[in-house]
């Protein structure tokens, strides 16, 4: 449990399981109940823009956007104010939310509790996801839920 004895609903694992993953293949967006959270956007983090997120590299001003290092041209990273948040993020809110990029619309702070890695997340991160509460319709979601926790503790450096 939570430090402070707060959970949050994460929905029913299977469905959750089955739009993630078409989340991350660009098939969707990811379907995460936010609320008022914005973890995510103030917590340090280099947002990939893709060369095809036409929406988004038209959204953000150009001067915000910088070569992703180790990617081939036309890939950027968006990066964050001197408070660790993204420059996007105005008053509370995303200001391009209908044009955010494609890294936006998949991540799912849930999906580090699903793997079991909530260290790889950052703190605030962590401390949001250590929140989340999945349910299970059957045995059969709980034992594919086990499944992912054990992958996700392979440190893909040692094999």
């Amino acid at each position: 449990m939570d430090p402070g004895g707060l959970t949050t609903p994460a929905g029913e694992f299977g469905p959750w399981l089955l739009g993630m993953q078409a989340a991350l293949r660009g098939e969707a967006d990811a379907d995460v109940p936010c609320g008022a959270c914005t973890v995510c956007c103030r917590s340090r983090q280099f947002v990939h823009v893709e060369p095809d997120d036409q929406r988004a590299l038209r959204a953000i001003a150009p001067e915000l956007l910088f070569p992703a290092p180790g990617l081939p041209p036309g890939h950027y990273v968006l990066g964050y104010d001197e408070h660790g948040a993204c420059p996007m993020l105005v008053d509370d809110a995303c200001s391009i939310y209908a044009d955010r990029p494609r890294a936006c619309r998949a991540f799912d702070c849930r999906l580090f509790v699903a793997v079991d890695r909530l260290d790889a997340a950052a703190p605030a991160i962590a401390d949001r996801a250590r929140q989340w509460r999945f349910t299970y319709a059957d045995d059969a979601d709980r034992e594919q839920s086990a499944a992912i926790r054990a992958a996700g503790r392979i440190d893909p450096a040692s094999g």
